[in-house]
């Protein structure tokens, strides 16, 4: 498969116009679109949901023909379980959460590119992946 999978914090930065990572964002978000597709699975999208108060606003700020939408495979689940256990039995923090960890796994196992801005967790637990990382 190719295409982009768009993490969270992306598009969070384009969202809210964030003074430090907007330009970057939006930028990079345009180049991965004008490269092939751009998905997000339930893990983003509940993410992004929390800055919206109804699923309208949500489904017209996302929509679904610039983000396709993926289902989370059975496989990406397992794998982002392993990578989160490795993370814990290295002294993970507790503050971080599974969620990286999915969308990590996802991009893994789908053989997709990530855009994000948090590059250490997914080099260190998803070598395997694509990253497009300031």
């Amino acid at each position: 498969m190719t295409g982009t999978l768009v993490d969270t914090n992306v598009i969070l930065d384009v969202f809210t116009v964030d003074p430090v990572w907007w330009s970057w964002s939006s930028l990079n978000l345009d180049r991965c679109s004008d490269a092939g597709p751009i998905y997000i699975n339930p893990i983003i999208y509940a993410e992004v949901s929390t800055r919206f108060y109804a699923i309208e606003q949500l489904e017209e700020a996302l929509p679904a023909e610039d983000f396709t939408r993926l289902d989370l495979p059975y496989e990406a689940a397992f794998l982002a379980g392993k990578a989160f256990l490795d993370y814990k039995k290295r002294g993970g923090s507790r503050t971080a959460t599974l969620p990286d960890f999915f969308i990590g796994a996802h991009a893994a196992v789908l053989g997709l590119q990530l855009l994000t801005r948090d590059e250490a967790r997914f080099r260190t637990y998803f070598p395997t992946v694509k990253l497009i990382s300031p």
